[in-house]
C-alpha cells in the first residue's frame, strides 16, 4: 500500500508512467469532478492488502453489451414554472408516486403555496393562493432537515422519484437530491477482520443521501453467466444486485416484463461497493427514478437510517433481513452451503443466504 501510494505522487504526474497511472485507483478517484470538495480517500493501518488492481473506480453507471437507456422520443420532464412546484402531485416527475399525504410531526407543512389566502401588495385586500395539489415529495424543503429524506418514506421500501436533467427545473430544486450526487467525504479502510470497509470523514444525519451503489448494469442471462463462471458463486451475488424494483409480468413496457437487468460491481464501481453488511445495518438501498422512461435502469441510493458519528463504518444489509419469498432469515438451509455473517451485530442472523 505504501510503495503504491508512494509511485502516485511522485510518478504520476509524467508522460511515460500514463499507462501506470491509467490503473492507479488514486488517480481514477482523483479524476472525479467532486474530488477537491468531497474526497474518497483509501488507507490500511492493518497489513499490506491493496484494493485489487483489476478493480476500477467509476462515478456512473456502465452500460453492458445489450442493455440501452431509453430513446430520446421517449423522454419527458416536468415543466414546473418553480423549483418550489416540485415537490407537489401536478409535477410530472412525481406522476407515479403513491398519494402521500404530509403528516404532521415529520414534514414542512408550512410552505405557504397550499390554498388559502396571503395579504395583498402593500398589505391591501387579501388575495388567494395558487393551489398547486397535495403534496407528494420525498424530502423535507426548509430548515435544519433540508434535504432529508422524510420518515415515512425512510420507513418504507417505496421507490424515490426526482427530477432531472431533462426537467425545467433548476440543479437547486428541493427533488433533485441523489442527481446532485454525493456530499460526504468517504474512506475506504482496511477492517480487522472482514476486508475492506467504508467510513465517513463527517457525521451523516438521519435520511441523509449517502452515495450510489454503481457497477456495470447486464442482462440477466450475463449475469447467470457470470455467477457459473465464478469460483465461488456466492462470493459473486454479493456484489450482483437485481434492478428489480418495477419488474411486472404484465407491464406495458417490455423491459420491465421479462427478468431484470443487474448491476455488477466486482470490478467496476464506487466506493459504495466496499460497504459491509449488516444485520443492524445504519444505511438502505432505495430505488431512484429520474427520467420514466429508463425505470428499467434505475439508480440504487444509500441513505442513513438513523445518525451515524464521523468514523462510524458504514454498512447495510445485503438482504435486507427477508427471504425472496418474505420470510424472516434463520441460521442453516436444511444442509446446504451457507455464507457466514461476520457482522457481529447483537441481531446477528448467523449468516448471509
Amino acid at each position: 500500500m505504501e510503495g503504491l501510494t508512494r509511485r502516485h505522487f511522485f510518478f504520476h504526474d509524467q508522460p511515460e508512467h500514463a499507462a501506470e497511472k491509467e490503473s492507479c485507483h488514486f488517480c481514477q478517484l482523483r479524476a472525479f469532478p467532486i474530488h477537491k470538495d468531497m474526497p474518497v480517500t483509501i488507507v490500511n493501518a492493518k497489513d499490506q492488502a491493496v484494493i485489487p488492481p483489476n478493480f476500477r473506480f467509476i462515478d456512473r453507471m456502465v452500460l453492458g453489451q445489450g442493455v440501452e437507456p431509453a430513446e430520446d422520443s421517449f423522454r419527458s420532464g416536468c415543466s414546473c414554472e418553480s423549483d418550489g412546484d416540485c415537490q407537489y402531485m401536478g409535477c410530472l416527475c412525481l406522476a407515479d408516486l403513491a398519494d402521500q399525504e404530509s403528516s404532521s410531526g415529520d414534514d414542512d407543512d408550512d410552505d405557504d403555496n397550499d390554498g388559502g389566502e396571503v395579504k395583498g401588495a402593500n398589505g391591501g385586500r387579501p388575495v388567494k393562493k395558487r393551489r398547486r395539489g397535495r403534496k407528494a415529495y420525498a424530502y423535507h424543503t426548509h430548515g435544519v432537515k433540508a434535504g432529508l429524506l422524510r420518515s415515512k418514506m425512510l420507513n418504507s421500501k417505496e421507490p424515490l422519484y426526482e427530477c432531472h436533467a431533462g426537467c425545467s427545473c433548476s440543479q437547486g430544486c428541493p427533488n433533485r437530491v441523489v442527481e446532485r450526487g454525493r456530499t460526504i467525504p468517504l474512506q475506504i479502510f482496511r477492517t480487522d477482520d472482514r476486508g475492506w470497509g467504508v467510513h465517513a470523514q463527517v457525521a451523516i444525519k438521519r435520511g441523509q443521501f449517502v452515495d450510489r451503489y454503481l457497477g456495470e448494469i447486464i442482462t440477466s442471462a450475463e449475469a447467470d453467466r457470470r455467477r457459473a463462471a465464478a469460483a465461488v458463486s456466492k462470493r459473486k451475488d454479493v456484489y450482483l444486485f437485481a434492478l428489480d424494483k418495477f419488474t411486472d409480468p404484465e407491464s406495458l413496457d417490455p423491459r420491465l416484463k421479462g427478468p431484470p437487468l443487474e448491476v455488477d460491481g466486482e470490478f467496476l464501481s464506487g466506493p459504495t461497493r466496499f460497504i459491509n453488511h449488516s444485520c443492524e445495518p445504519n444505511l438502505r438501498i432505495f430505488a431512484r427514478v429520474g427520467d420514466h422512461a429508463d425505470k428499467h435502469i434505475h439508480d440504487l441510493a444509500l441513505f442513513a437510517i438513523r445518525d451515524i458519528p464521523r468514523g462510524e463504518e458504514l454498512t447495510f444489509d445485503y438482504v435486507d433481513g427477508v427471504t425472496d419469498d418474505g420470510g424472516e432469515m434463520e441460521g442453516g438451509n436444511g444442509g446446504g452451503v451457507m455464507t457466514k455473517c461476520l457482522c457481529g451485530s447483537r441481531r446477528c442472523r448467523g449468516f448471509l443466504w
